[in-house]
């Protein structure tokens, strides 16, 4: 089983609508998914008791103590790939999440605020040396803002920025909204528009980086959005400080 947590300090990044959409693009293209809820607010609970399907599972995990035991049960039960959704800010159970993680997507909208607001969550990341991406979400299609961001991602780090930035971006539309409040995914909701388009150019690039697939595939990635905010691979490089975010490693995980 593969495990994939979305993790970031700063709440309203869009992390649970990025998750849902993933499980469903995940279960289209063939794994057994299951979603990890760790963030009490319950936003996938309430997604899910709106859906009108059975699938994908829901299961709320809020307990550090019981992320590890969640997993290795699900694996054992067949679930091939495990979808986590977190909590805004640091947590123990975040903390564990990300210890037990194969991926980490650090969503982030395209501001320089959002951006650095990420830099606890980096720090958790990089002290469990796990392979990571961020996910610029809620994007305008074009603009300055973009360019602002790519500035910003990368006056802190000395990595390949094609390395550590997920494609495509997710371009800010109402039908992710509409999705959601209906119990849908949005390549349900709106199977034949560019929101479900992103999400399953965006699955597809998550299943090269986790080794699933030889090539990325037939279908180009989506490049609607050229610009890449150039502080992320700034911040990717930045060595391990002994901030609350790392403290938080050298404790046990507490429910």
């Amino acid at each position: 089983m593969q495990t994939i947590v979305l993790a970031t300090q700063k709440g309203g990044s869009g992390k649970s609508t990025l998750a849902i959409s993933l499980a469903l693009a995940a279960i289209r293209a063939g794994h057994n998914v299951r979603l990890i809820e760790t963030d009490s607010q319950g936003t996938l609970s309430n997604w899910k008791r709106r859906r009108p399907y059975a699938a994908p599972v829901v299961e709320p995990v809020y307990a550090a103590r019981e992320v590890e035991q969640r997993l290795q049960s699900l694996d054992r039960e067949g679930v091939t790939v495990a979808i986590v959704d977190t909590a805004g800010g640091v947590s123990a159970a975040t903390n564990s999440a990300i210890r037990y993680a194969d991926f980490c997507l650090i969503p982030t909208r395209p501001s320089i605020a959002d951006i650095e607001a990420t830099a606890p969550t980096l720090s958790v990341v990089r002290a469990w040396h796990k392979p990571f991406a961020y996910v610029l979400n809620q994007t305008p299609i074009r603009g300055t803002r973009l360019a602002s961001a790519e500035h910003a991602l990368s006056d802190e780090a000395a990595l390949d920025i094609g390395d550590i930035l997920a494609k495509p971006f997710i371009v800010m539309r109402n039908d992710h909204q509409d999705a959601l409040s209906a119990g849908l995914a949005v390549c349900e909701y709106a199977p034949c528009g560019k929101s479900a388009e992103e999400i399953r150019a965006l699955w597809q690039w998550i299943e090269v980086r986790l080794g699933n697939m030889a090539t990325a595939g037939d279908e180009p990635l989506i490049e609607e959005l050229v610009e890449t905010p150039a502080i992320l691979p700034a911040m990717a490089a930045l060595p391990v400080i002994a901030n609350d975010s790392a403290r938080i490693l050298r404790a046990p995980a507490r429910a």
